[in-house]
Formats: structure tokens, sequence, C-alpha cells
């Protein structure tokens, strides 16, 4: 079946379907990865968005569910420039034209990938709609003139409830605004007692978990489409130390004071270089992101500067200079991508313990005792 891509500037794409059949709307961004297209259709950042894959073949090894980065795909459309149906892993549960029949999203194949992210590298992302449908094109014109794109992204991929995966270490608070899985695991796996929270649980909220730190996911969309969240935030920076991924560290950094901005096509596969400021290393970072920190809102906001990107100078890493709290653009967690940045989470739990040790609590016993007597004051008067 004949598949089509229509960008917002008239340009047509005529390819052949995959996956399900309809129509679908979205952001048309591209990523460079050359594996791992299971963890980009999982990974919720991608909520409201058709991804293109620059790789030229897609689909030859399978989809398994062990690999997923989230419940289910969160992505609008998926474009290729050749698709596998038959896929070569002896790990493969099915193909990935049966994974995108499952969740109903569409997918085109055979079209000049090369073309269309050399377009969207020179003009900038750009609304599209794929569809199998007949609609003519000044239909389709029509119909995305009047089409926003999504706002809302953080709601639809956050967790509703509060879940916990336990652990005998630190206990860590990871406030889900669209979490990948590897964020999760990278916690476990060192030990952590770790409570997983909707993207709008408030401050008192996460007090009332007694946390020893705090994790802010990664996520889709516009960070200023979460002021609710950049208010929590700044109740609790200082409080608690703080580790902000992707788009955590852009929340981290509007509720410091500073300010976000649009890329102009964002950063999106395993293989972007960063610049560790300290020490003038360089890691390969997996990256999903199109907003990035505006390095002159810096000043005054207490926040300096510790990674930069080594292809186009945007802030990658910040860290507050008197609070426990710090953040990175990229994903240390990686899934897809090099496992360079895992460290990460270890200062993170280092920082925690520094933090512990020069900030003693009080026992619990204590703590309850005293509240105890408050009321009992309170209720004598």
């Amino acid at each position: 079946m004949q598949a089509r891509l229509l960008l917002e500037d008239g340009t047509l794409f005529t390819g052949r379907s995959f996956g399900a059949e309809g129509q679908t709307f979205g952001e048309v961004v591209f990523n460079t990865g050359i594996t791992g297209y299971q963890e980009v259709l999982s990974d919720p950042s991608y909520c409201g968005q058709i991804v293109t894959m620059t790789y030229p073949l897609i689909g030859n090894y399978g989809i398994t569910r062990d690999d997923f980065e989230a419940v289910r795909p969160y992505i609008h459309g998926f474009v290729v420039r050749r698709h596998e149906p038959v896929p070569s892993n002896w790990r493969a549960e099915y193909s990935i034209d049966n994974l995108l029949k499952e969740y109903e999203i569409p997918g085109i194949s055979d079209i000049d990938t090369r073309m269309l992210t050399r377009k969207l590298r020179h003009h900038g992302t750009m609304k599209g709609i794929l569809t199998t449908g007949g609609e003519s094109t000044e239909e389709l014109l029509a119909h995305m003139g009047t089409k926003p794109l999504m706002r809302d992204q953080v709601q639809r991929t956050s967790t509703p409830h509060v879940f916990s995966s336990p652990g005998e270490g630190e206990r860590i608070v990871l406030i889900d605004y669209g979490a990948k899985s590897g964020i999760l695991r990278e916690l476990t796996k060192r030990g952590c007692d770790v409570v997983v929270v909707p993207h709008d649980t408030t401050a008192e909220q996460i007090r009332r978990l007694n946390p020893d730190g705090i994790q802010l996911s990664n996520g889709p969309g516009d960070p200023k489409d979460a002021p609710e969240s950049v208010a929590t935030l700044r109740e609790l920076i200082g409080e608690y130390p703080i580790f902000g991924i992707c788009l955590g560290h852009q929340l981290f950094a509007l509720a410091c004071g500073a300010d976000t901005t649009k890329l102009k096509f964002g950063h999106r596969g395993g293989n972007h270089p960063v610049k560790e400021l300290a020490s003038g290393r360089c890691y390969i970072t997996s990256q999903n992101h199109g907003y990035t920190v505006l390095k002159d809102s810096i000043e005054g906001t207490g926040l300096s500067v510790t990674h930069i990107n080594n292809n186009d100078r945007t802030i990658e890493g910040l860290k507050h200079d008197t609070h426990p709290a710090f953040s990175v653009q990229y994903h240390p967690e990686a899934a897809p991508g090099p496992f360079d940045s895992g460290y990460l989470f270890d200062e993170f739990l280092e920082m925690i313990r520094e933090h512990k040790r020069s900030h003693p609590r009080k026992a619990r016993q204590a703590e309850l005792s005293e509240t105890l007597k408050g009321e009992l004051l309170y209720a004598q008067k």
C-alpha cells in the first residue's frame, strides 16, 4: 500500500506503507542512531513526533519486549529508507511492522531519508502528516494549517500513580516527566530504594516520602509547558540533592531562573560529542531533545556550566554553586547509545552521602515525638 509524508512547506514524499493504516500528525524530526530503533520507538520523549531514522536499514533485528524503554511506543509516525519485514535475531519476538500495527502507528519506507534529513537540518523541524488515505495535497495542507502541535506530552507520558522499586540503599524519588526505564534500571542496580511519582506531585507530597535525593527524569516537549513542575522544583532546590536528566535538566534550569529556547532541529541520536569543562574530556552521548538552556540566561542564577556540546557549543550540563544539585542535557542511562556517562549516577549517590554527612537528620522517633508534642500544645491552646 502507498503512504505519503507531507511537510508543512508543501514537500511531499511518496513511499510504501508499513505498520498501521490511517493518518497521523506531528512534528517531523530525525534520529542519527545506527542501532537502537526499538528504544527510539519506546522512548516517551518522542511523544507527538514523526521520527525519521537516518540509518538506511531498520527492522533487521526485530522487536524484543525486554528492550522497551516504556510500556508502549509514544511516537506518532515512523519514517525509514528501507523496512526489513523479516528480522534475523534469535531474541526477536516479532517484527517492527507487528509493533506499529499493535499500537496503530503508521510507518512509511522507500523514501529518500537523506533528502528529508537535509531539509530538516536546513529549515528546521516542521509539522507533517503521514497518511495512507486518498486526500489531496491541498486538503492535507489545509488540515495541517489549523492543527497545532501537542503541548501536553508530559501529562500523557507520566505515570498516573506512585509506585516503588524497593532497595536497601538511598531512597530516591524519581519524578516521572516521561521517564525511560533505563533511569530506573541504573538506580536500582546501585541498590537504591526508588519511589516513582507523577509529574504533578507537590513538594509537600515529596517531603512525606522522606527521600535522600531527587531524580528528575527525561520527558517530551517544551519545558515551559510544565510550569507547575518548575514551581515544585523551586521549593525543593537546596533541601535535597537533585540530579536532572534531559527535560529534568531544563526544568532545573528554569527553576533556578535561567531560560530555555527551541533548537532548530534538535539533538537526537547516540553519537553526540560532549565536552566536560573541568577535565577537558570528550564523551560520546545519547541525546533526544529539541530545547536547550540559553547560555546568556545563566548569569545571576547560581548555576555554572559543566558540559558543552562539541558540535554547536550549546549547554549540556549545569551545577548549582551552593546547593547539591546538577543536571545534564544528555542521557547517561543511554538505551540506546554509549554507556560512557553512567558514572554520573555514582556521582549523584556520592553527593547524597556527602549531604547526609554534613546535614545529619534527627532520628525518626525524635522527629515523631516533636510532632506529637506540637500537636498536643496546639490542642491545649
